[in-house]
């Protein structure tokens, strides 16, 4: 899809894993001519030069996209109403706006209050991919190949818009598929955010044990596995935490549940039930996860 897009000035605001990784895959793919990136802290934005993630930095996001093409909100979901409001009185009619957040409903809903007139030309998206790493220097031009990128346009997202973006998305290698806003946030809270909530307080609850150095150092590779997801951005998974609360809770409680089956188990010593529990949940793992990878 290289070939049918020639994006002119992109500008990427937040130049993190996601934000860095979508201009070098753009790089890659010559489907973009010059890349502007925006950030808060003149160190990320010095390594995504040097790296040539970018070509111009700026700390400045309505002076950035004062002529933009593309322009890819990738920072935490709880920053864009302060992007959005600082950016929609500068963007070009022209400009089609998109987002790389992980949370969807809480997103269009501040599109909505500050984009304006500009509203018709912005593509909610979440790319499901990445890594516990975070900034330009973990950035990777092949992070979305074969990867998701879920679009969920609105009844008056102007459709030329939509293409644009899915292009952008399927010129770095990814499968865009579309979705309603509320199914994919209820989708998400359970395959992602949920994930990262149980790794976050697994680490801190041996971490509060009487001798956690010691308790870490004779871990094997099951609790690293278990807890990779827990080296990523605070910032970002507290802001995803609260922008989808209500999905959220939803999970938690199904996952509470779950946890107290295999508790009453093992209450009971009951070796049949836990047998019958755990065999349930690696055939359902070998269909769908081992699968997925294969």
């Amino acid at each position: 899809m290289a070939g049918k897009l020639k994006i002119g000035k992109l500008v990427v605001i937040g130049v993190g894993l996601i934000g860095g990784s979508f201009a070098l895959a753009l790089k890659r793919a010559r489907a973009v001519r010059r890349v502007v990136g925006v950030g808060r802290t003149r160190g990320n934005l010095a390594d995504a030069l040097r790296l040539k993630v970018i070509d111009e930095a700026s700390r400045d996001p309505a002076q950035a996209v004062r002529d933009a093409d593309l322009v890819l909100l990738a920072t935490p979901v709880g920053q864009m109403p302060a992007v959005m409001s600082a950016i929609a009185p500068h963007l070009p009619p022209h400009a089609v706006i998109t987002d790389a957040g992980s949370t969807k409903r809480d997103v269009i809903a501040c599109a909505r209050r500050f984009l304006g007139a500009h509203l018709p030309r912005f593509v909610p998206a979440h790319p499901v991919a990445g890594t516990e790493k975070s900034g330009a220097r973990a950035a990777l031009a092949g992070l979305f190949e074969g990867r998701n990128v879920i679009l969920t346009p609105q009844a008056e997202t102007a459709a030329g818009a939509v293409t644009m973006v899915r292009h952008a998305w399927e010129a770095c290698g990814a499968r865009v598929v579309r979705l309603d806003a509320g199914a994919h946030d209820a989708i998400l809270a359970a395959v992602s955010h949920l994930p990262h909530v149980i790794a976050y307080a697994l680490v801190n609850m041996l971490a509060g044990r009487p001798d956690p150095a010691r308790l870490f150092s004779l871990s094997a590779g099951g609790l690293r596995d278990t807890v990779r997801i827990a080296g990523s951005s605070p910032e970002m998974w507290a802001d995803i935490c609260v922008a989808n609360r209500d999905a959220l809770l939803a999970a938690l409680e199904d996952y509470e549940n779950e946890l107290e089956q295999t508790r009453a188990a093992i209450e009971r010593a009951d070796a049949q039930e836990l047998k019958r529990l755990f065999a349930r949940a690696r055939a359902a793992r070998e269909k769908w996860l081992v699968k997925k990878r294969s």
